[in-house]
């Protein structure tokens, strides 16, 4: 069977920041594209000016760029089709044009209702149990001679489509099969509001066709305009896309997606630490199946497994545990120079630090992301006096974090001249009776040395613990940690204390000798 000629578009609205469901949307049709060898557009719909935000266009190209989402035509691309952004498709009369044509074949009419007409019409529907909406009024068979007073009066006027009656609307949903709609249900939609400017209802379904959309991929929430969509197509004798409504994308507790689970704009992921590829892999994962139990993919192997029959009809679950958990894979999957890259990127962006200082609610999370922002610019003033030194410590905790951010606090007794002590640990672990005699030692075997191997490390403090008749080496290596870095945890002693360094390891000897002296 020959390929499919694909082409689909992700057309978001400058309203408001991209969120997961968003880039859901733009990463199922960037995969979907690329399976299919087809096009991917990129069309800016930025007819509701009233709650056009400045700036969102240029976060909304940002955070795809970031993620590798592809486009071959569109915005900021060019093609043959555009212009690509709706208020310049606007202003060239394309719209225009094509609600004449509806108006002609009295598809569509003028309606002259005012806000208060409307008002009364949805309270007397409520009142008496009725569908909610426009289904006529006097306007819909209004005579030529009453639409042509109204216009002589200067009444204000929307266009909206004729919804036929007594019929049944029949779409295909490519994911959920046939879905019908008695017409007597189907209010009759704006097309062209008061102001000029179409609706979605009009302008997306215009222009889907005009470039020649093959698949309009959206979210399950719009399968109740669909029979509109449906209809407006077969008004203008134009054959109709495929329609794939995509599942909705709930919490863990089954509800709704919102900010409690996670639920915040895509460019936040970057500057809490997350890698683009992990994002992208979980994201596209929610309400699609590639087969086989797979999670953990490669584009390439998402590209290849991507298409319409893995989209599920049950709601997709955002699980925050699991983005976490894939964010932390591929973190150890990275070579060495490419994570010190990323940690270099990701501390020196300006956007991390905006990020962890921002004004939050609570002043136990304020307290708490200021500490994390501390020490991650105690790491990045690491990499700029010392990068080699830098390098290895973030290095050393590769297999311990779970985010770029966590490689902050992790490293941060690297960089601190002494590091916080925990109190607990402390009192647990210089209390045992050899510590003072084990620091006292160590001090003693580094010193005149300029540097200590992994090696040699291990083999000090194996040693000293036979001399003591211990048969595991934790007494040892636990009072040793807490000396030289404050916590009982951390990346592997030996290696920790060859990068420390004797002169540094020395120093906080001293200090550990210091708080165990009476």
């Amino acid at each position: 069977m020959a390929p499919m000629s694909v082409r689909v578009r992700y057309a978001p609205s400058p309203t408001g920041s991209p969120h997961v469901g968003n880039i859901r949307d733009a990463l199922f049709k960037h995969y979907f594209a690329k399976h299919h060898r087809g096009v991917n557009i990129l069309r800016i719909e930025d007819t509701d000016r009233t709650r056009y935000v400045p700036g969102v266009e240029e976060e909304i190209v940002e955070s795809l760029n970031w993620l590798g989402i592809e486009f071959q035509e569109g915005y900021g691309i060019g093609g043959d089709l555009g212009p690509y952004r709706q208020s310049e498709r606007k202003e060239q009369g394309i719209y225009a044009h094509w609600t004449q044509v509806l108006l002609d074949k009295g598809a569509a009419y003028k309606a002259f209702d005012t806000s208060e007409e409307l008002a009364e019409m949805r309270e007397f529907q409520q009142i008496n149990k009725r569908p909610i909406g426009y289904f006529g009024g006097m306007w819909r068979d209004a005579t030529p001679a009453q639409v042509e007073t109204a216009e002589r009066e200067g009444k204000p006027m929307v266009v909206r489509l004729r919804i036929p009656r007594n019929e049944t609307i029949v779409i295909q949903d490519a994911i959920r099969g046939r879905i019908e709609w008695d017409s007597n249900t189907v209010d009759d939609p704006v097309l062209i509001k008061g102001d000029g400017m179409p609706t979605y209802h009009f302008a997306a379904m215009v222009d889907d066709h005009l470039m020649g959309i093959t698949h309009i991929m959206r979210g399950e929430e719009w399968i109740s305009s669909a029979p509109k969509h449906a209809v407006l197509f077969d008004a203008f004798g134009w054959e109709r896309p495929v329609f794939v409504h995509c599942p909705v994308i709930n919490g863990k507790d089954g509800k709704k997606l919102s900010k409690r689970h996670g639920d915040t704009r895509c460019l936040d992921y970057r500057s809490a630490g997350y890698l683009a590829q992990a994002l992208k892999n979980f994201i596209v994962l929610i309400g699609w199946a590639p087969g086989g139990d797979r999670e953990l993919m490669t584009d390439e192997e998402i590209v290849e497994a991507f298409d319409i029959p893995g989209l599920q009809p049950a709601p997709g679950v955002f699980d925050m545990e699991k983005l976490r958990w894939m964010n932390g894979t591929y973190i150890r999957q990275l070579s060495v120079p490419d994570l010190v890259s990323a940690v270099e990127a990701y501390v020196g962006h300006p956007e991390t630090e905006a990020y962890w200082l921002r004004d939050v609610a609570d002043d136990e999370g304020r307290k708490k992301n200021e500490a994390t922002w501390g020490a991650l610019a105690l790491l990045r003033g690491g990499i700029t006096s010392d990068r080699e030194y830098a390098d290895r410590a973030i290095a050393l905790d590769q297999e311990r974090v779970v985010t770029l951010a966590d490689f902050g606090e992790a490293t941060a007794f690297f960089f601190q001249e002494e590091p916080p002590m925990d109190e607990k640990a402390v009192a647990k672990w210089f209390a045992v009776p050899h510590a003072a005699g084990l620091f006292t030692e160590l001090k003693a075997w580094l010193g005149g040395r300029s540097s200590v191997t992994v090696e040699e490390c291990e083999a000090f403090l194996r040693a000293f613990g036979e001399r003591l008749g211990l048969e595991k080496i934790g007494p040892v290596v636990h009072p040793t940690r807490v000396a030289l870095t404050g916590k009982t945890v951390g990346p592997g002693l030996f290696e920790l204390m060859s990068l420390l360094g004797p002169e540094r390891m020395t120093r906080r000897l001293d200090r550990a000798l210091a708080e165990i002296a009476p």
